[in-house]
């Protein structure tokens, strides 16, 4: 099945999923034998995923030692990765040049093919500096691509404005039915300076699937629960709405994929994010090793959202607080900010 593409950059056509690897990072999410990983990168590249994302230290590692060993009918993938600065620094260009060259050992590659870059205080504006360093890095080729990660539209458009349309092609921020901030000005923002979201938690860590539709509202810290469950359940309950109204959504989201065929309830979920003209693609978190829903999210491509899908999910959402989210949590990325 051809999955759906779109340019990233010039000459950079990659597919609309992306294979997510925070899941490598931790035990937390379950751990496969070392050696399913690789088959399961080789698997899903076969199929035409070959857009892999959210490096995080072991992961970068991981994918770096995949490529070393890339078998010969395998294509070469495509992986972003991070650079998240925390805590204060000095911003130098040595200091920044030193941590592009710590990813690009990691990754096995002489050129990053996206670097996305987090800034945690905004008090500190050296950010600006930094992305001053990292454009002179993507200029003599360490960096290919240069994105943002869960930055805010105030901060997203001071770098636009201070460095030019195409200084960065991406911000990967948190997108989806239950969350929809991007929707009060970065989608604007994408349009006019020409870059794209790269969507996370579109499924709500697991919650927006079939598997939850009929069941009882979990303990949020119950043994049943991923560490990203229980961020969006906390998200859900205590941002959005209430767990029955979040049951509505998903026997309406099952209705709707009911008549596409019976596709899934994440393919809808996946699907209405998709929709969205300024989003480029979707990161889809994958138990590599453990599961594989390969198959599942490539019928996202099957189909189309109608009129009528659409307002009938307007009418769950005017029910919730999504619209008023982004006074409760804040801009895209105010979860991970310093107070």
């Amino acid at each position: 099945m051809q999955l759906e593409q779109f340019t990233l950059a010039p000459a950079t056509p990659l597919p609309r999923i992306w294979v997510g690897l925070w899941q490598l990072s931790s035990n937390a999410w379950g751990s496969a034998p070392a050696h399913r990983i690789p088959d399961a990168m080789a698997t899903h590249i076969r199929k035409g995923y070959i857009a892999f994302a959210d490096h995080y230290g072991p992961a970068e590692v991981l994918f770096g030692q995949f490529i070393r060993n890339l078998p010969a009918d395998i294509p070469r993938p495509f992986g972003a990765t991070k650079w998240c600065v925390f805590e204060p620094m000095e911003v130098t260009y040595d200091r920044v040049q030193a941590a592009v060259d710590e990813r690009r050992t990691r990754m096995n590659t002489q050129r990053l093919d996206l670097l996305q870059f987090f800034w945690q205080n905004y008090r500190d504006r050296s950010y600006i500096t930094a992305i001053e360093h990292l454009l002179k890095l993507r200029s003599i080729g360490k960096i290919r691509n240069l994105g943002l990660c869960n930055f805010d539209t105030a901060r997203t458009e001071e770098i636009c404005v201070t460095f030019g349309r195409g200084c960065i092609v991406s911000n990967q921020v948190q997108f989806s039915i239950i969350d929809v901030r991007p929707l009060h000005g970065m989608n604007d923002l994408c349009q006019r300076y020409g870059f794209k979201i790269l969507a996370y938690g579109v499924l709500c860590g697991g919650l927006l699937t079939d598997r939850w539709l009929g069941k009882p509202e979990p303990e949020l810290y119950s043994g049943q629960l991923n560490p990203s469950q229980r961020k969006y359940l906390d998200v859900i309950l205590r941002a959005w709405g209430t767990w029955n109204l979040f049951q509505t959504l998903l026997r309406l989201l099952r209705d709707i994929a009911d008549r596409h065929g019976g596709v899934s309830i994440a393919n809808i979920a996946t699907r209405w994010v998709l929709e969205h003209p300024f989003v480029g693609a979707v990161i889809l978190g994958a138990r590599l090793g453990l599961s594989d829903n390969s198959d599942d999210n490539a019928r996202v491509f099957t189909f189309s959202l109608t009129e009528r899908d659409k307002a009938d999910i307007e009418v769950i959402l005017a029910q919730s607080n999504s619209r008023n989210m982004i006074m409760s949590i804040g801009d895209c990325g105010a979860e991970y900010r310093a107070a």
